[in-house]
């Protein structure tokens, strides 16, 4: 196999598990940095995606919980935080498990970052609908 051929390969397994996670928001995300750096988005989707999220060894609802705790703590993070939010939604996380994590949150990251996470939450939230949490 060429390395052309392992790179298309490795993007397209990943293409099929940020589409299984993520959905259209996913492919947005890699298209809009199509005109700013096509690499990046190739290395998000075959390394991050394809190796690093189809690992079998945490299913993808876990995979989201811890990814929502790392850029909780991070700060800073809230469009990626959104992207993930609606991700964790698409994997089996309820609503009221996502704010019960950031709520643990505050315990670790702060109240500043939990606050953050949580009203980028409600953002995600009301425009699937999903509000009020109860």
């Amino acid at each position: 196999m060429t390395d052309t051929t392992e790179r298309k390969r490795r993007f397209e397994h990943g293409k099929n598990v940020l589409d299984a996670i993520d959905g259209a928001v996913g492919a947005s995300v890699i298209d809009a940095l199509d005109e700013i750096s096509p690499e990046l988005g190739h290395q998000v989707v075959a390394w991050g995606f394809g190796e690093i999220y189809s690992r079998p060894d945490l299913g993808p609802r876990d995979r989201q919980l811890v990814t929502l705790g790392m850029l909780t703590a991070l700060g800073g993070c809230e469009p990626q935080l959104e992207v993930h939010i609606n991700a964790a939604l698409n994997v089996g996380l309820t609503p009221q498990q996502i704010i019960e994590a950031f709520l643990h949150s505050a315990v670790y990251c702060g109240f500043p970052r939990a606050l953050n996470a949580t009203f980028t939450a409600k953002k995600a939230f009301a425009e699937r609908g999903l509000l009020p949490v109860a």
